[in-house]
């Protein structure tokens, strides 16, 4: 099994406890996600360490209100150590919170899709609304739809069932966290099972949205099984023919 999104750095428990726990568990690659600078740094250093991990590097939306051209630039620098950096984000935007601007999200999104297109490496995306809003969710698909063309997308902790048509005509990678497991999101399960097989990714977003088997423990990548074991039941397969799916979906998007 695969973790395809992780923040190992802000996990409760030492790193090389977790990574340990994962490869027991039979997680056999993590990708650790960075947000801003400081933390794309250590998503690099846990690449370092560890074999069965790998890093992003990239500037969360809520993280934009500092981004300039040097930013823009240290992320673009990161990305050239192929062996290590497999993805640039997590990027996208968030209106959930309202910490910065429309037009500071706006451009360090776009910033980072061209980046993302120069070193040929796709694309983390986080899309967060208000509870009944969709304009976080419809600014990214515009976005994606006017300068992505030609750039691997991932839609982080997917939560737009009511989009997962238009994700699946763009050919963009469904990722999905525990909240599939939550028993109120029957919605986000029916998406998880109308995804083709060559679309699918599982995740746990670490230490966030533990899966409900493990409902009040913090998320660790040990935990991607329990949310794979929910989605392989929705699609009707085993959970040894998902895990075959989603290995070679990531084998396809990070080359690892």
């Amino acid at each position: 099994m695969i973790d395809s999104h992780t923040h190992l750095f802000y996990c409760k428990r030492p790193e090389a406890e977790i990574v340990a726990a994962a490869e027991e568990a039979g997680v056999a690659r993590m990708l650790n996600v960075g947000l801003d600078r400081p933390t794309n740094r250590l998503a690099l250093a846990s690449a370092e360490c560890h074999a069965s991990v790998f890093a992003t590097v990239g500037c969360h939306p809520t993280e934009a209100d500092g981004f300039d051209d040097e930013f823009a630039e240290e992320i673009a620098g990161f990305a050239g150590d192929k062996e290590k950096v497999r993805a640039i984000g997590e990027t996208g935007i968030d209106y959930y919170r309202d910490t910065v601007s429309p037009a500071d999200q706006h451009r360090a999104f776009e910033a980072q899709i061209e980046i993302a297109a120069d070193r040929g490496l796709p694309i983390v995306i986080h899309a967060r609304d208000p509870d009944g809003e969709t304009g976080a969710v419809d600014d990214v698909f515009s976005i994606l739809d006017a300068r992505g063309d030609g750039v691997d997308v991932i839609l982080h902790c997917f939560l737009a069932p009511w989009r997962v048509r238009d994700a699946i005509d763009r050919g963009w990678y469904c990722s999905f966290s525990g909240i599939v497991t939550y028993p109120d999101f029957d919605e986000l399960r029916k998406a998880a099972a109308r995804l083709p097989d060559e679309l699918v990714l599982v995740e746990t977003d670490a230490p966030f949205l533990t899966p409900q088997a493990h409902s009040g423990n913090h998320n660790e990548p040990a935990f991607v099984v329990a949310t794979a074991e929910v989605v392989a039941e929705v699609r009707g397969v085993s959970y040894e023919e998902l895990e075959r799916t989603v290995e070679a979906n990531a084998r396809t998007l990070f080359g690892w």
